[in-house]
């Protein structure tokens, strides 16, 4: 089997049959710039920032544009892409929200070009508790890096999400994909885990931080989002440069009459709150 597939997993054959080129995207090299103003501490932030500078670009790009409401939550903010959702997508007010003690709001500070940028951030669980906001309080939500965390029930906080977005608000969500080139190839291969980040944090004394979960394949998410009442704007994936090698596996999906379209190895979801349409409180793929 190595080697069959090894013969269709050649370079220089994937190169004479590629898959089809990114599209341009528009601003991307201005949000990358809004980004570089953020002052990160060398050594392991900035190392992460600077991996994760693409995907935090594109993040930005794929963030609603305010419109008359102004108000944006971002849930588990962890301040990259929050000091710029005013200056770059046009949000008058930023709210951040992240996992803890429920009841409690602290004020997190983000140091961009040399000034300090304040945003108020509420904790809460967000798959148990009712969030601290009332109907209709945002014109978006950032659920970004977030939905492959959660331990009990992901409809219960996207539910939440469509409770406290206005009538045809946008919800934004972003989320590895486990069914891209990469974790298609690590099944094939049968050394790693499809996952795209499969990793246990080393036990730290007082961390909290939940690894990924499940990670969901980009219909999942769009499933999901529907069984929570939205509708799908869009929906894309995209590739990870760190994973480029596995791209020609694309040939040998098409080769096979496998589905090529959304591989890449991050999804990427806007979705809209229609309260006409049907919840399905527990979708029977996410929930025995």
């Amino acid at each position: 089997m190595n080697a069959f597939l090894s013969r269709r997993y050649e370079l220089a054959e994937a190169q004479r049959h590629p898959a089809p080129g990114r599209q341009p995207v528009p601003r991307i090299e201005e949000a990358e710039r809004f980004l570089r103003q953020l002052d990160v501490e060398r050594g392991g932030s900035l190392d992460y920032f600077e991996k994760h500078l693409p995907r935090l670009a594109r993040t930005l790009t794929m963030v609603p544009e305010s419109g008359i409401h102004g108000a944006v939550l971002e849930l588990g903010c962890y301040g990259q892409i929050t000091p710029f959702l005013k200056d770059f997508s046009g949000y008058s007010s930023v709210r951040g929200a992240h996992f803890g003690q429920r009841g409690v709001t602290e004020d997190k500070f983000m140091k961009v070009s040399g000034k300090f940028v304040k945003v108020k951030v509420d904790l809460f669980d967000a798959e148990r508790d009712p969030f601290p906001y009332g109907d209709g309080s945002f014109e978006s939500v950032l659920v970004c890096e977030v939905i492959e965390h959660l331990l009990h029930d992901p409809i219960q906080m996207l539910l939440e999400c469509r409770r406290v977005l206005i009538e045809g608000g946008r919800l934004l969500v972003t989320t590895p994909n486990a069914a891209s080139l990469t974790s298609v190839a690590r099944v094939l291969h049968g050394y790693d885990n499809p996952q795209i980040y499969s990793h246990y944090s080393v036990p730290t004394p007082g961390a909290n931080e939940i690894p990924h979960v499940r990670e969901y394949t980009a219909d999942e998410v769009r499933r999901v989002l529907v069984a929570a009442g939205f509708e799908i704007e869009t929906l894309i994936t995209e590739p990870i440069a760190e994973w480029s090698k596995h791209l020609p596996m694309w040939n040998f999906l098409e080769e096979q009459g496998y589905r090529t379209a959304l591989r890449g190895e991050q999804t990427y979801c806007v979705a809209i709150k229609r309260s006409a349409l049907p919840v399905d409180r527990y979708p029977t793929f996410l929930y025995a």
